[in-house]
């Protein structure tokens, strides 16, 4: 059962990760129709996901979050700071299982933890890596006004292919016209 909620949407809450969350995530990361948009090349065993736990839910710099219907996991968000931006920016990472691709969850849970990296964590700007043919999340991050900022080419080998990564970014200032 998740943890208490931190965040509360119209049709998503934001709850904390707890242990017992610790086998859906790792099921998830591992699932090949999740994994190939996370970029993620390695199996990830038990231990890994509760070294990861220990690691990033004790940290201050880092924002894990389950995204829930009511009880029910759909997924993860997570918010961290970029390398080398000194705190100015933040990263924004979202997956759903896919049962609940589609469904505008993605886009609510992005709209939350948005407003949370301006208004709560004092972040300038906030970005969003989203890996080429995952047409979805490209659509969550332009629904919620980031704009495309930039392509790197072939920046990520997967799969046995290489692939674009794109950057969608927003500045505080432009959120809070929305």
């Amino acid at each position: 059962m998740p943890g208490p909620a931190f965040i509360r949407g119209e049709r998503v809450t934001l709850r904390t990760v707890e242990a017992e969350d610790l086998d859906f995530l790792q099921e998830q990361v591992n699932d090949p129709d999740v994994r190939r948009f996370l970029g993620a090349t390695s199996p990830i065993n038990g231990e890994q996901e509760r070294e990861w736990f220990e690691e990033r839910g004790s940290s201050d710099d880092y924002t894990s979050l389950l995204v829930c219907r009511d009880e029910e996991v759909m997924g993860s968000v997570g918010l961290h700071p970029r390398d080398g931006d000194l705190g100015v920016t933040a990263e924004i990472g979202i997956f759903l299982a896919e049962p609940f691709w589609g469904e505008g969850y993605g886009t609510e849970a992005g709209r939350l933890i948005t407003d949370y990296a301006f208004d709560e964590r004092r972040h300038h700007r906030v970005v969003a890596r989203v890996f080429e043919g995952n047409v979805g999340s490209q659509r969550v991050w332009e629904k919620l006004g980031f704009r495309h900022e930039a392509v790197h080419r072939e920046a990520m080998y997967l799969h046995g292919e290489y692939l674009d990564e794109h950057l969608y970014a927003v500045l505080e200032s432009e959120w809070r016209e929305e």
